[in-house]
């Protein structure tokens, strides 16, 4: 019996539509995510709360209880997507994003705003079931440039979503109830285009009929060695990066001494992470296909740890935005790459499953971070905070160096299937 095809299903066009139209899908959904970024801080002051600590740490908490019930569902959504189609999880994430975020808007306290981001990230999954889509469409020596391209999309949805809804928050007088009602029609937009736009072939064999339960699914994860190091590579670096992001809207209005146009310099320097991300993703998704993953992982990670010190050592907010771009330039080659080497280490018709279990490890980073990150921030203060950052991504890429090893060395894919 046929397993998942690795192949292009209807040939080079379709598998290039499929990922064209998901980096578009993918670009609608990231606006939607980072829109809220720049101002979730001053919108829970609005809610009531006036402590400078409290702010820290419940943005920390309201930042990072998202990404914790998504982590928890992931393997469900992965293993279902296995059976029942990627193309439906990817829809079933869009629409539901799209209701939530809406629904933040109308939250008038902070338990509100806590119980909705918790349903939010209970029905998301949604990077899961799309990387997965595209990799099970794809040619298995594309997959890192095809990956690129997909990041650099998001990064496009990151650069536009912080700018546009620090505008639109300046726009509506600091309303921003207003901009989770814009924001959510992206997702509903992500979601007609999946709809309309996307045909999934899919082969299932009998493997994959009978729901495995969570335990059964985790050992047959556990089997594949090659892939478990990147469990601590992509939880290390999502918790790197987002254990500062709940906390830099306040480092950054330290740093202008509370602008009239805060929201909007807010936005400005979140954007410029995602432009550095746009110009570098392709080259270094592309390259990671020739020059190898371990090295690309290698030279991102360092880069994107050494950019955290000036940050710390800002004192005005033109050496932060500044520091802010040269990290764009190497954070974004990282998620691609690993997920590429992911996806070169797993059989195709286990994808969904692996990329459900690597998912829940890059969303226990996005939770644990903002979480540690405000407390910590709360307690020793954000410059602390940065230093620690970098300190964090140098360690990983350590981890990176001993533990990961080239996909060339290990048995392909295709021949695990064949036996």
């Amino acid at each position: 019996m046929d397993e998942l095809s690795s192949e292009p299903p209807s040939g080079e066009s379709s598998w290039k539509r499929i990922v064209w139209v998901m980096a578009a899908v993918q670009c609608m959904m990231m606006m939607a995510f980072s829109s809220s970024n720049p101002f979730l801080a001053y919108y829970i002051e609005q809610l009531g709360v006036t402590n400078t600590k409290s702010i820290d740490i419940l943005t920390g908490v309201i930042q990072g209880v998202t990404p914790l019930m998504a982590a928890l569902t992931s393997p469900l959504w992965g293993s279902v997507a296995d059976r029942k189609g990627r193309k439906l999880m990817v829809m079933r994430s869009t629409i539901a994003i799209s209701f939530f975020t809406c629904f933040m808007g109308l939250a008038h306290t902070t338990w509100q705003l806590l119980i909705i981001r918790m349903l939010q990230g209970s029905f998301s999954g949604f990077s899961a079931a799309a990387i997965a889509l595209v990799a099970t469409s794809i040619p298995e020596e594309r997959l890192g440039f095809s990956l690129g391209w997909i990041q650099s999309a998001g990064m496009i949805g990151s650069l536009v979503g912080p700018l546009m809804g620090g505008i639109t928050s300046d726009f509506f007088h600091h309303n921003y109830r207003m901009v989770f009602y814009v924001t959510s029609g992206f997702a509903m937009t992500a979601f007609l285009m999946t709809a309309f736009l996307v045909k999934e072939k899919r082969q299932v064999d009998a493997t994959t009929k009978r729901k495995p339960n969570l335990i059964e699914q985790f050992k047959s994860v556990r089997e594949l060695k090659a892939v478990r190091a990147m469990f601590i590579v992509l939880f290390l670096t999502q918790f790197s990066v987002m254990s500062v992001q709940p906390v830099l809207s306040v480092f950054m209005k330290q740093l202008t001494g509370g602008s009239a146009y805060l929201g909007t310099v807010a936005g400005f320097a979140f954007a410029v992470t995602g432009l550095g991300d746009l110009i570098a993703s392709p080259f270094l998704g592309k390259r990671s296909d020739t020059l190898g993953y371990r090295k690309v992982l290698t030279i991102c990670m360092t880069g994107a740890g050494l950019f955290y010190l000036p940050q710390a050592f800002a004192h005005n907010i033109w050496v932060f935005v500044i520091s802010r771009f040269g990290l764009g330039l190497f954070v974004g080659g990282i998620l691609p790459t690993a997920n590429a080497l992911v996806g070169r280490l797993t059989p195709a018709n286990q994808r969904g499953q692996v990329y459900g279990f690597t998912s829940s490890a890059t969303f226990l980073g996005s939770f644990a971070g903002p979480l540690l990150g405000g407390f910590g921030s709360a307690l020793f203060g954000i410059r602390v905070m940065l230093g620690c950052t970098c300190a964090l991504y140098l360690s990983n890429m350590l981890w990176e160096r001993f533990r990961v090893t080239d996909p060339t060395q290990h048995v392909q894919p295709q021949t695990v299937i064949a036996k």
